[in-house]
């Protein structure tokens, strides 16, 4: 496995099979040209296998700390250390970029998730609401 910090359209449309949705070419131009934007793919056998996204965020009392916005596994590649592989990676580059920690959200029956994020030594917190609002 091959682990690629992407920033380029191509490599995104390459992977595009990996997201919820078609990657979009504006907002894709968008994420990669700042350099607070993460998007690291995992690669086997020089095919996209999976992706993780993370966003740096800053407050005044917090520092900055890395947002893992969103994780995916291929079908194929799942249940054989990409997933995390990626969330290591990122914890990593949190590291390197001085990050206070990482933090993100799931639903609490998404079990194959909440097992990645354990594999992953997070501190899993059940006791957290997430609250949005969509447009």
């Amino acid at each position: 496995m091959d682990i690629r910090r992407i920033t380029s359209l191509d490599a995104v449309v390459a992977a595009g099979h990996l997201f919820d949705d078609p990657p979009r070419e504006d907002a894709t131009r968008a994420f990669l040209a700042d350099d607070r934007h993460h998007l690291l793919i995992a690669y086997v056998d020089d095919e996209p296998a999976g992706f993780v996204s993370g966003v740096e965020t800053i407050h005044p009392d917090k520092g900055v700390e890395m947002f893992l916005y969103e994780l995916g596994v291929d079908e194929a590649h799942r249940r054989r250390g990409v997933a995390t592989a990626l969330i290591d990676h990122l914890i990593g580059l949190a590291r390197e970029r001085g990050c206070t920690g990482v933090w993100t959200g799931t639903e609490k029956d998404n079990a194959a998730a909440l097992a990645t994020y354990r594999r992953a030594e997070a501190e899993l917190d059940f006791d957290t609401v997430a609250v949005s609002w969509g447009f």
